[in-house]
Order: C-alpha cells, then structure tokens, then sequence
C-alpha cells in the first residue's frame, strides 16, 4: 500500500476511535462516574484514547498530518439499552474492519497495532454487553441525563471552556505525534496534553452534574511544520487560558460551585506552570 493511501486509511481509523471516545465519555459523565454503569464508560474511553494514539503515532511516523475531526457516532438514545446496544454494534463491526485492513498492510507493527484494534474492539463488545445484561428493568428503560438547574448564561460558560480545553489538548497530541522524533519533546507535550484533559474534565463533570451533555466540538487546530512555531503557539494558548480562568475564578455564578472553585485553582496553579515550562522550551528554539 503507498505511504499516503495508508495515512488516509489510518486517519479514517483515527476518526472512528476519536468519535468513540467523545460518546463514551459524554455517557460516563452524564450517568456520573461514581456509578457502576459511568465509570464503566469513562474507563473505556480510556482505552479509545490508547487506541487513537496508536493509529497517531504511527501517522506521524509516516509524515502525515493527523485528522482531528470525529467521525460521526451513530446510536439510538431511546434509552440504555438502545444506547447500549448500538455500541455493541459499533464494536463488533470493528473487528473484520481491523483485521481486514491488517491484511493490507505489509508493515509488522502496524499490522499487530490493527489486529490489536480488533480484538481490543471485540472486548469492549462484550463488556458493553455485561453492563447491559446488569442493568434493571428500570434502568434499562430509562435514559441518562434530563432536568437542570444551573443558569443557561453559566452552562454556556462552561462549555466555552470545555471546548477551549479540548482543542487545546488536541494541539499538543498533535504536536507530540508530528514532531515525534524529538522524543523528549514529544513526550513532554504529551504530558500536558493529559493534564490538559482533566482539566477539561472539571468543567464537563459539573454541566453533566446538570443532566446536560458536555459538547465536545473542536476548534482550529493548528498545523504548524516546525515545533518552535508549535511551541509558541501552546504558549499563546496556555497563557490566554490562565488569564481567562483568573476571571472566571471571580464570577459571582462560579463563586456559588465550591468544587469548581477548588479546580479552577488547581487549573490556573497548573497553566501558570505549564506556561514557564513552555516559555523554556521554545527560547531553546
């Protein structure tokens, strides 16, 4: 297979595992991850996530430019067992799916990465199915999320900061899998980039608190070739989020949330570190 047929066929990969990961996280957080059924979803996002990074590193071992666009999800949201159900089915068409392109492929690593897709994807099959086969009547007729309190104005905000959370961790995966061969700035990026998805976590755990679903759409992603323009630009990024969170810290509807209060210190105690991190990274460019 050429070189770009493959990155095209990868990116389509990485489109279906990063829309996976959005509605099984979406689903954890709207059932609350200190339920049996939330945490279950949260962790398997976790896995999507692994395998999205898989496909992404071996993109930008090929030299091409990660698709961050989600690929639709389709699901029929009448109620869990629906929900459930159409995620099972997602799955299971995975597998042939995987292992059909591993026999594509002519590269050993990337075809065990593929085959590893598969089996992976016929695992979650099955704990989607045991979760299904757990649920009561009840809660299998019943659907996640419903009625809310919090003001619309406030709701806005946080999703504002859930989707400038979200493109901001894109932009360091995709720096870390596109400049991938200054391993240690690769992973130092990285390493951001997942304290960057808690953080995005405290705002979409207290609008999903609210029986709402956080949105998770991502803005421009900057497709700079070299990692000092890279590095700049994450500085830019960090520094306006931290003046950002500074104010909200102030708002008279934040100051009402504790929790809120609390992570958004953490937050800005991070950006600010994350900030002096990055500005020493890129002088050294």
């Amino acid at each position: 297979m050429e070189k770009q047929a493959l990155v095209d066929m990868l990116n389509r990969d990485l489109a279906d595992e990063h829309a996976a990961i959005i509605r099984y996280l979406i689903h954890g957080y709207v059932e609350g991850e200190s339920t049996p059924l939330g945490s279950s979803l949260v962790s398997i996002s976790r896995e999507e996530m692994w395998h999205m990074h898989w496909l992404g590193m071996i993109i930008g071992t090929l030299e091409g430019e990660p698709n961050f666009t989600p690929a639709p999800y389709p699901y029929d949201p009448t109620s869990r067992a629906t929900i459930l159900r159409s995620y099972i089915e997602y799955e299971e068409k995975l597998i042939p799916h995987y292992n059909g392109e591993a026999d594509k492929v002519d590269d050993p690593h990337i075809r065990r990465v593929l085959q590893r897709e598969a089996w992976e994807s016929a695992i979650h099959a099955r704990k989607f199915q045991r979760r299904l086969d757990k649920l009561s009547p009840e809660e299998a007729a019943g659907s996640p999320g419903g009625g809310g309190e919090l003001p619309g104005e406030f709701l806005d905000t946080l999703q504002a900061e859930v989707t400038s959370k979200y493109t901001e961790m894109l932009q360091h995966i995709r720096t870390s899998w596109v400049f991938q061969q200054d391993e240690t700035m690769g992973w130092k990026i990285m390493d951001q980039a997942m304290e960057k998805m808690k953080q995005l976590a405290h705002f979409a755990e207290n609008i999903a608190e609210d029986g709402v679903a956080p949105r998770f759409k991502p803005g421009l992603i900057d497709k700079s070739h070299t990692v000092g323009l890279a590095l700049g630009k994450a500085l830019e990024d960090v520094q306006a989020s931290r003046e950002r969170h500074a104010r909200l810290r102030e708002d008279r509807e934040v100051k009402k949330h504790s929790g809120l209060i609390i992570n958004l210190d953490l937050a800005i105690q991070q950006e600010e570190y994350q900030g002096a991190e990055l500005e020493d990274w890129h002088k050294g460019r």
